[in-house]
């Protein structure tokens, strides 16, 4: 049996701090996984920002609510689903993701959990265990699936190598440049025959 495991934002949806950046003209907040490997440092920063301009949870939730997945990304998933067991493994929170994931359809999502105080500021963030995403295709592994994993940043790498197959998808230039091993795909349909290829060839 094999699983799918993608990463969601700068795959399946736009990167949700870059939207909210521009929403909100706070250049500051553009910062990703992309720029900063260090997740911890990423966070705080944010938290940090959002603080200093008086942001809460319900000020994202709002950008949030009027973006939608990536052209094509649910017609991508659904057929995708029809071969493969699909899990996204994402580095954002719940409480961001909800939306999406019912313009989505729906897909099994592992990721984080957002702390607010009660007037919605922004306090902490709980990961759900470090580097969650290397673990749970780890876990897969041990479940005797073969793992295909797919993401375009940083944060995406560790989860690329324990796969049995790794595939980057919009990477910027300094990741694909780094990690020059992975396939590189710019559209679902360069996506989905390098998933179909490892797949045959795992």
């Amino acid at each position: 049996m094999q699983i799918v495991c993608l990463d969601m934002e700068g795959v399946l949806v736009p990167e949700i701090w870059i939207e909210f950046a521009q929403r909100t003209g706070i250049p500051e907040l553009r910062r990703t996984t992309r720029d900063e490997p260090n997740y911890d440092t990423l966070m705080k920063y944010r938290l940090d920002i959002l603080k200093q301009h008086k942001l809460g949870l319900p000020d994202i939730q709002a950008v949030i609510a009027q973006m939608g997945p990536m052209e094509g990304c649910k017609d991508f998933l659904d057929s995708l689903r029809e071969t493969y067991q699909v899990v996204i493994l994402s580095d954002t929170f719940y409480e961001f993701a909800k939306p999406l994931m019912v313009q989505m359809g729906q897909p099994t999502l592992f990721c984080h959990r957002l702390e607010a105080d009660a007037d919605g500021m922004l306090v902490n963030y709980h990961l759900r265990m470090p580097d969650q995403k290397r673990a749970a295709v780890k876990a897969f592994k041990e479940l005797n699936f073969k793992v295909i994993a797919a993401g375009d940043s940083y944060n995406d790498t560790s989860m690329l190598g324990e796969a049995h197959a790794g595939i980057l998808m919009h990477p910027p230039e300094n990741v694909v440049r780094e990690f020059p091993q992975y396939p590189v795909t710019r559209s679902y349909t360069e996506l989905r025959a390098e998933i179909d290829k490892a797949a045959a060839r795992i």
